[in-house]
């Protein structure tokens, strides 16, 4: 499969952004959680899966959500050097997230890039169910999630949805992987 550029957009969180080691930094600095692992994280819905109070789950994820945090959030290995390429060469990048507004992603995804911000742009939908709506209406073709549940909704609006290996989308499934921006870049017909 060799994928046009113009075609494909990414999700943030999980995909480009590393997350999840944000949220175990958090638990571990802020609120003494020093027993969860990265591999510990077997779903998408924390508290399915973590042995820590809901409301601390509620209470990191607003912090990451808000960039109330020091720890650094990371971006996932060879994801700048990908977009960079991408976006300097066939910008601008589109991500569209299930965040309910962009925050500091903004400032995060220029300096992590290190891209003139005219070449990515960042649509915050509120919901994981919202994505399918805007990729059709920009005419997107691909899309990159580390969501399961999500590239199943793709599926069924039409847009092909490439999984983003992750411990929390280790189910069955019939969608395209890549564990590895290295494997994204293959797929670009750069």
């Amino acid at each position: 499969m060799k994928i046009d550029p113009a075609s494909i957009a990414f999700d943030i969180d999980g995909v480009v952004a590393d997350t999840m080691t944000l949220f175990l930094d958090i638990a571990r600095h802020e609120y003494n959680l020093n027993s969860i692992t990265y591999a510990d994280i077997t779903c998408y819905n924390l508290a399915d899966c973590l042995d820590i109070e809901p409301k601390t789950i509620d209470a990191i994820v607003t912090r990451i959500l808000n960039g109330n945090y020091r720890a650094p959030l990371s971006p996932i290995a060879g994801a700048p050097d990908v977009l960079y390429n991408l976006g300097s060469r066939f910008g601008p990048l589109m991500f569209v997230t299930a965040r309910p507004y962009s925050g500091p992603l903004d400032d995060w995804i220029n300096e992590t890039l290190r891209l003139d911000p005219t070449l990515t742009e960042i649509i915050p939908t509120g919901s994981h169910e919202a994505k399918a709506g805007i990729l059709q209406q920009r005419q997107i073709q691909y899309f990159v999630d580390d969501r399961l549940e999500t590239c199943y909704l793709l599926q069924e609006a039409g847009i092909q949805p490439i999984l983003f290996t992750q411990p929390w989308n280790r189910e069955p499934h019939t969608f395209f992987e890549v564990g590895s921006w290295h494997e994204i870049k293959k797929l670009l017909a750069l």
